[in-house]
């Protein structure tokens, strides 16, 4: 039963894969629930800065600092956020799609783009495309920190202070749940001016010494914070992106063990009929 033998040794190297692929989804089930905690406790943080900056802006309209300054747009940055590994289903490849996308609009209109990648899927990705990388930072691990990022974060904010770029976006995965991750473009130079609906009507912040000396602390805060949590956001998109492929991988691979099941009993089954007409057709001989 050479056909049978054949088959018993897919079988089982099939079964060793689920194995791994049940294992990788346990252990991404794990840190998911990591680094949801460390998702959500990053996000008031980012949102009250930008509340301040906000408030900060309107009872300063005449204060000109340089991330406040609108330009005409001749040549953009991009901060670019994926993954350092892979077998996350269509995490990095969304993100892909939407710089892509962005870029290729970019060009049409005769802008240049400056990419600041994140990740070792970045890096390798649009090291094969003809496009300007300034800057690059990879393996920052399940828990990044904001010192990790700040080599990227600086490479663009003193490129937009010299005026080398007009805009600087930042693009990721966002997390809707566990099932759902969408890539998102984010501006993040020049800052815009909060609407002043969204404002309270009345505040009753004190700023020491003075709201303009604070702007250039806190923008660079108010920055450093929207990085941040792109970067957290990133690895739990990373973490639920991959636990559900590898589910799906562990799925597949049961599927795929009942149909070579059957195929090999089918051929088991054909081979003792075999014996048996040969064994019926020599008694008749003789």
């Amino acid at each position: 039963m050479a056909v049978g033998k054949e088959i018993r040794t897919q079988i089982s190297s099939v079964k060793n894969t689920q194995k791994i692929t049940r294992a990788m989804e346990m252990v991404a089930a794990s840190k998911l629930k990591k680094t949801q905690i460390r998702m959500e406790a990053s996000r008031p943080y980012a949102e009250n800065i930008k509340s301040v900056v906000g408030h900060l802006m309107h009872i300063n309209p005449e204060y000109a600092h340089p991330y406040l300054s609108q330009r005409d747009v001749q040549r953009v940055g991009m901060i670019v956020f994926t993954s350092d590994r892979g077998l996350c289903g269509g995490h990095n490849v969304n993100v892909f799609r939407a710089t892509v996308s962005k870029l290729r609009e970019f060009q049409e209109a005769g802008i240049e783009v400056d990419l600041a990648l994140v990740g070792t899927k970045a890096v390798a990705y649009f090291k094969r495309l003809k496009v300007n990388v300034v800057s690059a930072v990879t393996h920052l691990g399940d828990q990044p920190h904001v010192s990790d990022l700040v080599g990227t974060i600086a490479s663009m904010t003193e490129a937009y202070k010299e005026g080398k770029i007009d805009q600087l976006l930042l693009i990721h995965n966002v997390y809707v749940n566990t099932m759902t991750q969408k890539p998102e473009i984010n501006n993040l130079l020049p800052i815009e001016k909060t609407d002043e609906d969204l404002l309270q009507d009345h505040w009753d912040f004190i700023y020491e010494p003075s709201a303009e000396e604070l702007l250039d602390t806190v923008l660079n805060r108010y920055l450093e914070s929207q990085v941040y949590r792109a970067a957290v956001e990133n690895v739990a998109c990373e973490m639920a992106s991959k636990m559900v492929a590898m589910k799906a991988a562990t799925d597949n691979a049961g599927k795929f063990i009942d149909r070579l099941n059957l195929e090999y009993n089918k051929a088991r089954q054909a081979a003792i009929t075999q014996e048996i007409s040969e064994i019926v057709g020599g008694a008749a001989a003789v």
